[in-house]
């Protein structure tokens, strides 16, 4: 891994030796330096989760705030200064379970924020309970039977409800996350890149060498092709790594906002406007 400006030297990081989730770090740091942004131009945003304490090892802008609350906490965030650019990052429970409702609307509100899921298929803080992603017949110290229900689709889900930037990554492969991650950041509107991540203490079963023989990637892949990206979204192993699909960009949540139909200038960029608020005042005291 090479040094980036993005590093934050001397930090305790807490996660488990071989977790997933330094790649993925390691992946991050490397895209956003390769995009030539700097540490004042980038706000790392999440919520509770192993995964949402990621802005706190790296050296940027963060926000971290309640559990699942990461996609309302960006959309606010870009709506408040689109100049950032705005990653929103946690685990599977926490985007998909806590904040499964957040998810949904986040889609179709297409703020200008990236999304990055770490996908381990399993509750990593809290030691091991089944997630939504979790599959059928994952067995835990909870689920001592086995997990009975379906797992949740993140890139079905994203796609119907209208995702333009819908992909996959695996921890694993840096180069290729990275190169995904800054194809992601690039894209103007809701980004959506589920990354399958190890989780090396409580997940015994899908361990880097089954993701790595339970996946593959797309080559010579027309992203602009829903209906074979959402055929690819709903198949079984091996499953599809790399950009699904990749939409017409159209109009983003902040992009909509009366505030900036004339001007793009974040508000806390511009002047008071003082003789308006003399004027409503005026108004007010008739």
């Amino acid at each position: 891994m090479q040094a980036t400006q993005f590093d934050l030297p001397g930090v305790d990081i807490s996660w488990c030796p071989g977790c997933g989730d330094f790649k993925i770090l390691d992946s991050i740091k490397l895209a956003l330096t390769e995009l030539a942004l700097t540490p004042l131009d980038v706000v790392v945003v999440s919520g509770i989760g192993q995964a949402a304490k990621t802005p706190h090892y790296m050296r940027s802008h963060f926000f971290n705030g309640l559990h699942g609350r990461a996609l309302s906490n960006a959309t606010a965030i870009k709506a408040a200064n689109p100049s950032l650019e705005v990653i929103a990052v946690g685990g599977d429970g926490d985007m998909y379970g806590e904040g499964g409702n957040h998810f949904l609307h986040t889609v179709r509100r297409n703020p200008g924020i990236t999304n990055l899921v770490f996908n381990n298929m399993v509750y990593g803080l809290t030691k091991g309970q089944a997630s939504p992603t979790s599959q059928v017949g994952f067995r835990t110290p909870v689920q001592v039977d086995g997990v009975h229900s379906q797992p949740f689709n993140p890139l079905a889900t994203a796609l119907v409800l209208g995702a333009g930037f819908v992909a996959r990554a695996n921890a694993g492969d840096v180069e290729e996350t990275k190169d995904i991650i800054k194809q992601a950041i690039n894209y103007r509107g809701y980004a959506l890149v589920d990354i399958f991540q190890p989780c090396v203490s409580f997940n015994k079963v899908n361990t880097y060498a089954w993701f790595k023989e339970n996946t593959y990637w797309l080559e010579g892949h027309d992203e602009k092709d829903f209906e074979r990206a959402l055929a690819l979204s709903v198949s079984d192993a091996p499953y599809p790594l790399g950009v699904l699909y990749r939409g017409t960009e159209r109009t983003t949540f902040e992009g909509s906002l009366a505030a900036y139909r004339l001007d793009d200038t974040p508000l806390f960029r511009r002047g008071a406007r003082r003789e308006a608020l003399k004027e409503i005042i005026g108004y007010m005291s008739v």
